[in-house]
């Protein structure tokens, strides 16, 4: 019988699919790295979310383990290549939740815009601030994807039906042809036209090492005055003090994140000190609907891994 430790919250669907392929399943959420570190050798499989770090130190000691199941998509919390480097099969959610990513893009591109929570504030503290909130629409004006993947495309598809003109970015060209032969109105466009020409730039990249601080200060002295930033994918994709100085000098006319960082880092305390800045805490994935598909998906996924489809 094969043992599998969960480590994050997931949904019952993942314990119900593994049982009843007579798994043995440890539900260990919240579960310490040094207790971690005590307890992998005894386990076959194990299946996390973002809180969970699989990098070397815990890795190195995982002497049975052959599969890791990523209840999500993001795998900045693996040492993907120490994994592989020991036979461990590496298996995700796939486009689970893409769907409740892309939704929640949209929802911070209109905010901003439309200064949502600045309205709200302001009425809780009984001040009528129909003149401050006076924002811009988002028909007719020009969006940027950068990375046009799983979540990126969704995003495309939202912003073309709003009547916004879409200019993606990506390595390949094939997601792209795929939404203009659906009826998308997008546009392939070279970084540089992109980050030139869009009124809003929405971040869609995996965190990578060739990834990390994407959004520098070249790239921002590039953007048009007051450009809209959104970034629903990682937050160490920005060069922390390049987005400081967009928004310090009026660059960046605005940023909304779904931060994975904590309040706090140094980088979110000084976002935090902008009027003009939204962040959630890293609630992307976090509807019913995505958390059931991901983990009914994880689980299928580990199963087929370990023979036992």
């Amino acid at each position: 019988m094969y043992r599998i430790l969960i480590t994050d919250e997931v949904s019952n669907k993942a314990i119900e699919i593994l049982k009843s392929k007579k798994m043995q399943v440890d539900y260990q959420p919240g579960i310490s790295k040094e207790e971690l570190i005590k307890i992998i050798p005894n386990y076959d499989a194990i299946l996390v979310r973002s809180r969970t770090k699989l990098f070397k130190d815990v890795l190195e000691k995982a002497s049975k383990l052959k599969v890791i199941g990523r209840v999500g998509v993001g795998l900045d919390n693996i040492d993907v290549d120490f994994a592989k480097s020991r036979g461990i099969k590496i298996v995700t959610a796939g486009e689970a939740t893409a769907d409740s990513v892309a939704e929640l893009t949209i929802c911070l591109m209109i905010a901003l815009s439309r200064k949502v929570l600045i309205g709200d504030e302001l009425l809780r503290r009984g001040i009528w601030g129909k003149s401050i909130c006076f924002g811009t629409q988002l028909a007719g004006k020009t969006l940027g994807i950068i990375g046009v993947g799983r979540i990126g495309s969704r995003v495309a598809r939202i912003a073309s039906a709003m009547k916004m003109k879409v200019f993606g970015y990506d390595i390949s060209m094939d997601r792209i042809k795929m939404l203009q032969e659906e009826g998308v109105n997008i546009s392939y466009a070279s970084l540089d036209d992109l980050l030139r020409n869009s009124d809003i730039i929405s971040i869609h990249l995996p965190l990578l090492k060739s990834t990390r601080g994407f959004i520098n200060k070249e790239r921002v002295e590039k953007m048009k005055d007051g450009v809209l930033l959104i970034n629903t994918a990682r937050m160490e994709l920005f060069d922390f003090d390049a987005v400081i100085w967009g928004l310090e000098t009026g660059k960046i006319g605005g940023l909304a994140a779904d931060t994975n960082l904590k309040p706090d880092h140094p980088f979110v305390r000084r976002l935090l000190g902008f009027p003009n800045v939204i962040l959630t805490p890293h609630i992307g994935a976090q509807t019913k609907e995505g958390q059931d598909r991901a983990a009914i998906i994880t689980a299928t996924e580990v199963l087929k891994a370990l023979g036992l489809s």
